[in-house]
């Protein structure tokens, strides 16, 4: 089934060419409305993945109608399409939740697009979260890591090291089983992250780092829209929080950030060590260790990396966690 894309304009020639960007897309239906009423039935009648409205119309405005929108169809990802003399009122309506993104006019034409089909992705996400059923989640999770080839594997590793330390901290089964949901999506927000960032072999500079920085965020929000669990939620959320107070994107420290997610970044980080990523080879399981060990009390909680440093010196293979994990199970 397409993604429907409802537009919402006063201008005849803004909608007409926003549809000639769209249709060109697979996957993608187009819905037209002049004003914000017509879109209010549309929305009654179809399902609509993405709306796009422009904010400065006669009668409702934009915000205005993205609001309503966010009652009636809360799956419903919004985009407002602002003048540059707008931008402190997008900017509020970003904050406050109301919007997803804003699109200043005159657009350009590729971001228009991306971000379209990003808010999709988006939209996908939140349906299939809510479904909450374990081969739809680890799917989910497959599919995003796509966006960046480096990944590949990477949540189902970050979940098996993360059982491994919460086995042997003796959680309940309701904690490993949210710690290995949070471990297979703590990197959902990244389908908001555009693959040439992800993917740059060259390093990436402070612009890009301030937009990878969002993706807890971007990431938290898509669950807590799916009504996932708490902890699932705080695991995406503060997956990137250091120990010493230095983390994003809350820069919140020590015991503040929750047990799931101090448990999760030691897996994540030593995952990220061990495998290739685009700007360097992965370092053998020694190096790994040595540089763990190095980061307890300043990113990594050191009680954790004890146990989880415990935990990998009497177990053997990456593998055979994995197996013990049950991530290998069909699907």
């Amino acid at each position: 089934m397409p993604d429907t894309v409802l537009l919402v304009d006063d201008e005849e020639y803004v909608l007409n060419s926003i549809e000639r960007l769209l249709v060109c897309c697979d996957g993608i239906r187009v819905l037209k409305a002049a004003s914000a009423d017509e879109a209010l039935g549309l929305i009654a009648e179809e399902a609509v993945a993405v709306i796009v409205s422009d904010n400065m119309m006669p009668g409702m405005k934009g915000i205005e109608l993205l609001t309503r929108v966010r009652g009636i169809s809360p799956d419903t990802v919004r985009i407002l399409l602002t003048a540059y003399a707008d931008f402190p009122t997008a900017m509020e309506a970003i904050n406050s939740g109301e919007v997803f993104r804003f699109i200043v006019k005159p657009w350009d034409d590729d971001l228009l697009v991306r971000t379209v089909q990003e808010a999709a992705g988006r939209h996908h996400i939140i349906r299939s979260l809510r479904v909450k059923d374990k081969a739809i989640l680890l799917s989910l999770a497959q599919t995003i890591e796509l966006k960046d080839p480096y990944t590949r594997g990477h949540c189902e590793r970050v979940a098996a090291y993360a059982l491994m330390i919460a086995e042997a901290l003796g959680l309940p089964e309701a904690s490993k089983k949210d710690i290995k949901y949070g471990s297979w999506l703590h990197d959902c927000g990244k389908v908001g992250v555009p693959e040439q960032i992800l993917n740059n072999s060259c390093g990436i500079d402070e612009e890009d780092f301030e937009v990878i920085k969002r993706h807890p965020v971007w990431g938290a929000d898509v669950a807590r829209q799916a009504q996932m669990s708490e902890v699932i939620v705080n695991i995406i959320l503060y997956h990137h929080e250091k120990f010493n107070g230095t983390g994003y994107p809350s820069a919140i420290e020590g015991e503040s950030i929750p047990v799931e997610a101090r448990i999760v970044a030691v897996a994540d980080v030593f995952d990220a060590l061990t495998t290739d990523r685009p700007y360097r080879a992965g370092l053998s399981e020694e190096e790994a260790v040595e540089i763990i060990a190095s980061l307890r009390g300043e990113s990594l909680d050191p009680e954790i990396v004890n146990v989880f440093l415990s935990e990998l010196k009497r177990r053997s293979g990456g593998d055979r966690l994995v197996k013990e994990a049950g991530l290998h199970e069909q699907h």
